[in-house]
């Protein structure tokens, strides 16, 4: 897959461009599917914000870019639809949009839909992710941003890069976002890790790492 990382969507000129660029043709011809299901594992969100997601409302604007298609895919459901039928949904996208919300939830039901199994062989779509919905496809999250009691403590991401995300750098409502928290959780994750803010976003092509900012960001080896 082709993976655009961001912090709080597509929030600037750059990641915008960054994403044409990915898909290879206009957002226009694009078919996306979004997926919600992160919202649905943390306290903080609610009906209103999934609608806003789902409308391609602020903050995010994830849908309301303009595709030729958009359609709605919640996990939740895919174990009680036949594969083959959603399968070919997800194949038929060009693109997936992925909210935040709790990335272990996320992580989750991507195992438990059988979704994540297919993803490395999408070689030619492009995966969104905004916060959790990006954090999900590193190796750990951690455990300060784990609110699912489901998760039992375990703050495994499903791998598929190989470095972590710290979203929402010094985001103003959430003050246990700033760069010394984002240190400390580095220095617990073990390996590679990034802090972005909501106007920066990692391109991931062919495992080759680029950073797309118009804000703050940090790298930590």
């Amino acid at each position: 897959m082709k993976l655009l990382l961001t912090s709080g969507g597509v929030t600037n000129a750059s990641i915008h461009a960054a994403l044409v660029e990915m898909l290879g043709k206009p957002i226009s011809e694009c078919r996306a599917l979004c997926i919600p299901t992160a919202q649905h594992g943390h306290p903080w969100c609610t009906p209103e914000s999934a609608w806003r997601f789902i409308s391609g409302q602020p903050p995010s604007y994830m849908t309301g870019l303009g595709w030729q298609s958009v359609g709605a895919l919640e996990l939740l459901a895919l174990p009680h639809v036949p594969r083959d039928r959603w399968e070919a949904w997800v194949r038929a996208a060009d693109v997936l949009l992925v909210d935040g919300g709790d990335a272990a939830f996320l992580a989750h039901w991507l195992r438990q839909s059988g979704l994540a199994d297919l993803l490395p062989g999408l070689t030619d779509t492009v995966w969104v992710g905004v916060s959790a919905g990006s954090m999900v496809l590193t190796p750990r999250i951690g455990g300060q941003f784990v609110s699912w009691p489901g998760a039992d403590g375990d703050d495994r991401g499903l791998g598929l890069v190989d470095f972590s995300i710290f979203p929402h750098l010094n985001y103003p409502d959430f003050p246990t976002n700033r760069m010394a928290d984002a240190e400390a959780w580095a220095a617990q994750i073990g390996g590679p890790a990034y802090a972005l803010d909501d106007q920066s976003a990692l391109r991931v092509v062919d495992g080759a790492v680029q950073v797309i900012s118009e804000g703050e960001w940090r790298a930590f080896p």
